[in-house]
């Protein structure tokens, strides 16, 4: 039989980024620093102006270093739509609509005053008007991975200074198309009709965002429900990856970038009952190629561009923020943000952004830039770029946080959806019924099931019901478990059930937890892993049989009741004696005693 030597150079730019997170990340994340940071020296480090510059005189170094950032390319972009497909999870098309004012406003001031503040300065400094327009058009731009990330870090993502900048870079991401139309037609010898050229274009992508829409409203739904049937992993998995992918590989065909066309498959399953499920499955893989995406702006920081030209540098680097901030701080104030946001916002959108990679070297092949100025513009995007988590701690230290004179949900929409009040595991018979019963009271819920028709029949009834397994702990947390008021188990799975109260337990020790069990043991058991109250259905069963007979018998429905709540509270005394290593949080003697309390004032009544 032939053998094969297997090719490990293959494998060597994956092993080298999984390695290098392995060890760099857990090291930043035992400091106390943004893992962003550590992405980004990962990438300066393996990456050719990095220990690669050494390899003529260590020949071994090939084995640790990426000397073609090109490589990994694929799978840094990758990332990039992962992120925006995420983000439009969390919108909806009626909740992007209201968007409209911060988006095409305030995104389109700063766009426009940032272009015209950076040409003007780069002209004083010696460029010509087509080079500066081109500067200007380039550094205007900001990092929408880079930023979404750190906001996402520090939980500001909700905050109106996080709805503020993803408003800005939502916009400067729909603007890609045109402004590289506008490079094109600033180009040395450009004869072609640039004006119907830019109507063309924008035409296609108008069609392209109809095609994708018009598809995901009449496949989306039924794939996932098909998929959901399976019961697979795998095939859910294969089918997330398949709608992100697909929806912007049809946006960049329309010249549209494919991060914007995530953004709108994001949108679209946003409206579904199987969003959440969808969002913990993507988010391992957003998480892991947008580590891919800053280790490749890493791998860009040429340091020899530094040490050749340290002055001017350092004063495009600084003087890029500064003019940035000076412009979106204003320009968010007057669209009802404090100048705390503002001044936040200016900080984290100051930095250059990931368009300037891709612009700089068309504009380097268009004459529009000479080679000193596009290394020099590649080098303070990359470099300003790795100091946005810093820009972000430093807004916080000089501008502590305080309450606005202005509110802000009457300024900034409210994108994300209300934090649910009780979350309900399991929408079958039993949930159905404490849902009605929240609905009566006018508590606010949202519930998870993983049988998929039972969840479409109830999403589209209106209920808060979405597709998940729930005994997920990552599915528990997008659902805002952290501020939920309580957790309803009403699984009939009894292995679930224990392993779902324990998982949440271990969350949060002050949670409600109300769990549906089969029988006493089973109700012991819940109370050994974290439930504050277990309610067995043969026990309730047989005391709702009893009640009925002697109230059909004719003893008076008072001492019945009454009887009822006393033998109630004992059985729950014998099923709590055994765990007696248990935690009772919340149903402890006064509970039983309220209980008594009240059989007795029904009694008297009667």
């Amino acid at each position: 039989m032939e053998s094969h030597a297997l090719d490990i150079s293959v494998y060597k730019e994956a092993l080298i980024v999984l390695g290098g997170a392995a060890i760099v990340i857990p090291l930043f994340h035992r400091l106390r620093l943004s893992p962003v940071l550590g992405f980004i020296l990962i990438g300066v480090f393996v990456g050719p102006f990095g220990l690669a510059m050494l390899e003529p005189t260590a020949p071994w170094l090939s084995n640790v270093t990426i000397s073609d950032p090109a490589s990994i390319d694929p799978i840094a972009r990758l990332g990039v739509v992962l992120l925006l497909f995420m983000i439009g999870l969390e919108l909806s098309a009626e909740r992007l609509w209201l968007m409209g004012r911060l988006v095409f406003g305030l995104g389109l001031l700063q766009v426009t005053l940032c272009a015209l503040a950076i040409a003007g300065a780069t002209v004083l400094m010696g460029q010509s008007r087509s080079s500066a327009i081109v500067i200007g058009l380039v550094l205007t731009m900001s990092s929408t991975a880079v930023v979404l990330q750190v906001l996402a870090e520090g939980k500001q993502l909700h905050a109106p200074v996080g709805r503020g900048s993803f408003a800005i870079l939502l916009f400067q991401d729909l603007a890609v198309v045109p402004l590289l139309f506008a490079l094109t037609a600033l180009a040395p010898g450009n004869d072609t009709d640039s004006v119907a050229d830019m109507v063309f274009a924008a035409v296609k992508a108008l069609g392209a965002v109809i095609v994708i829409v018009g598809i995901g409203l009449l496949v989306l739904r039924p794939l996932f429900r098909s998929v959901a049937r399976t019961r697979s992993s795998e095939l859910f998995v294969a089918a997330c990856l398949l709608v992100v992918i697909a929806t912007g590989l049809i946006a960049s065909s329309a010249g549209l970038s494919m991060a914007v066309g995530a953004l709108i498959g994001g949108l679209l399953l946003a409206g579904t009952e199987y969003r959440r499920q969808v969002e913990v499955t993507i988010d391992p893989f957003k998480g892991l190629f947008i580590g891919v995406f800053l280790i490749s702006v890493g791998m860009s920081l040429d340091l020899r561009t530094v040490a050749d030209h340290p002055v001017l540098v350092a004063i495009t680097a600084i003087g890029l923020i500064v003019v940035k901030l000076a412009v979106i701080a204003p320009l968010a104030r007057l669209f009802g943000l404090s100048w705390r946001d503002g001044v936040l916002m200016g900080l984290l959108l100051g930095p250059g952004g990931e368009f300037g990679f891709v612009t700089v070297g068309l504009a380097r092949e268009d004459g529009l830039l000479v080679d000193q100025v596009a290394k020099i513009m590649l080098f303070v995007t990359a470099l300003t770029m790795a100091t946005i988590p810093l820009l972000a701690k430093l807004g916080n230290w000089l501008i502590p946080h305080r309450t606005s004179g202005i509110p802000a949900q009457l300024v900034v929409p409210e994108v994300f959806e209300t934090l649910p009040g009780v979350i309900i595991a399991g929408f079958g018979r039993v949930g159905q019924t404490v849902a009605a019963m929240l609905d009566m009271h006018k508590v606010e819920y949202v519930a998870i099931d993983n049988d998929p028709d039972r969840v479409a029949r109830q999403h589209a009834a209106g209920k808060p019901v979405y597709f998940g397994d729930i005994t997920r702990i990552e599915l528990l947390r997008r659902l805002h478990l952290d501020s939920a008021r309580a957790l309803v188990v009403t699984l009939d799975d009894a292995p679930a059930a224990e392993a779902l109260v324990s998982a949440a337990r271990s969350e949060r020790s002050d949670l409600v937890i109300v769990a549906r069990a089969r029988d006493a043991r089973h109700a012991a058991k819940l109370y050994r892993v974290g439930a504050s109250d277990a309610v067995p259905e043969t026990i309730e069963a047989s005391l709702q049989l009893s009640e009925a007979v002697l109230v059909d018998v004719g003893v008076p429905m008072g001492p019945v009741i009454a009887t009822i709540h006393e033998h109630r509270a004992a059985l729950q005394a014998e099923i709590k004696a055994m765990a007696p290593n248990a935690v009772i949080r919340l149903l402890g003697r006064a509970r039983l005693r309220d209980r008594r309390r009240l059989g007795r004032r029904v009694a008297d009544k009667a």
